[in-house]
């Protein structure tokens, strides 16, 4: 996986970001599909300034965004699973921070084993009303 590109990405990649979230979300029967792909790519092109973010291949195959004063992983999409490119972003990332945190979404049982396997601990925060 080492031959396979990573570069920051530009506002130019937004579109292409937007479609993997898209077809990520649509294949994901239990998220609401809220906002159309054009909107995506509006959200990913305001937060370039302020987000490190990797995008992987050439055309592009998935993409991490990080809040570098937080540490927080904010997104990681990428269109196959099983080919390495999560951990590839993954270390991207792992390169320029002594730790990382992130969410993910409860019936996401797929990611919550890849996040541990990559050495990311459960932490659950139950918040009432």
């Amino acid at each position: 996986m080492n031959d396979v590109l990573v570069r920051r990405a530009q506002a130019s990649d937004a579109p292409m970001m937007a479609r993997i979230v898209s077809s990520w979300e649509a294949a994901s029967r239990w998220i609401p599909v809220r906002y159309s792909t054009d909107e995506i790519a509006g959200f990913i092109t305001k937060v370039l300034p302020f987000r490190e973010i990797w995008i992987l291949g050439s055309p592009i195959q998935g993409y991490i965004s990080l809040d570098t004063e937080t540490h927080q992983i904010g997104g990681l999409y990428y269109h196959t699973h099983g080919r390495g490119f999560g951990k590839t972003l993954i270390n991207r990332v792992k390169e320029s921070c002594d730790f990382l945190w992130l969410r993910t979404h409860q019936p996401n049982i797929s990611a919550q084993r890849f996040y541990k396997r990559e050495g990311f601990v459960e932490v659950r925060l139950e918040w009432q009303a």
